[in-house]
C-alpha cells in the first residue's frame, strides 16, 4: 500500500497559477490579523533603521575596540540579524495571504482586487481603522471606496452602462 505524502497546495519557489483578487468584504475581514503581521513588519524594520548606523560606526573602528564595544558589536550584529530574520518571516507569512507590502516605513498595504476588469489594490495603513481606500496598480494616490461598493466592487461583468 502506497502512501501519498501531505504537501503544501503552493511550496515554496513556485508561482501560482492565479493571481489573488480579493473582494472588499474579505479584505475587510482579513485586517486584524494582516495589522498585527504589518505592525510586526514596521518595528522590525525600525530596530534594523536604529541599529544599523551603531553597527556601521563600530564597524568602523573595530580595530580599537576595547572589550566592551567588541561585546557591543557583537551584540547589535545579532539583534540586526534576528530583525531581518523576523522580518523576513512577518512578510513571508503577509504575501501568503496574498497582500502586498507598500511601504515598511508607515505600515501600508494592498490587497490584490479587480475594478471594472482593471488590476487595482485596496489600499491600507498602519493606524487606520478600516480599509477605507483604493487604487488602480500603478498608481499611488489612494481613493476613498465609494459607499455603493458595500454591495460589491464594479467589475468588468457588472459595470454600469454609460
Amino acid at each position: 500500500m502506497s502512501q501519498t505524502p501531505h504537501r503544501a497546495t503552493n511550496p515554496a519557489g513556485k508561482p501560482r497559477s492565479k493571481p489573488i483578487v480579493l473582494d472588499l468584504k474579505t479584505a475587510r475581514r482579513m485586517l486584524p490579523l494582516v495589522a498585527s503581521i504589518v505592525n510586526d513588519l514596521v518595528q522590525h524594520r525600525r530596530t534594523i533603521r536604529q541599529l544599523t548606523p551603531e553597527q556601521e560606526q563600530l564597524y568602523r573602528n573595530r580595530r580599537h575596540l576595547d572589550w566592551r564595544g567588541r561585546q557591543r558589536r557583537y551584540r547589535i550584529n545579532e539583534e540586526i540579524a534576528s530583525a531581518e530574520r523576523s522580518f523576513a518571516d512577518a512578510l513571508s507569512e503577509l504575501q501568503g495571504l496574498g497582500v502586498q507590502l507598500v511601504d515598511d516605513t508607515v505600515g501600508e498595504v494592498d490587497f490584490p482586487t479587480k475594478i471594472l476588469g482593471r488590476p487595482a489594490a485596496f489600499s491600507w495603513r498602519l493606524g487606520e481603522n478600516n480599509v477605507s481606500y483604493w487604487h488602480y496598480l500603478g498608481e499611488t494616490t489612494r481613493r476613498p471606496i465609494p459607499t455603493e461598493w458595500e454591495h460589491g466592487v464594479p467589475t468588468a461583468a457588472n459595470r454600469p452602462v454609460r
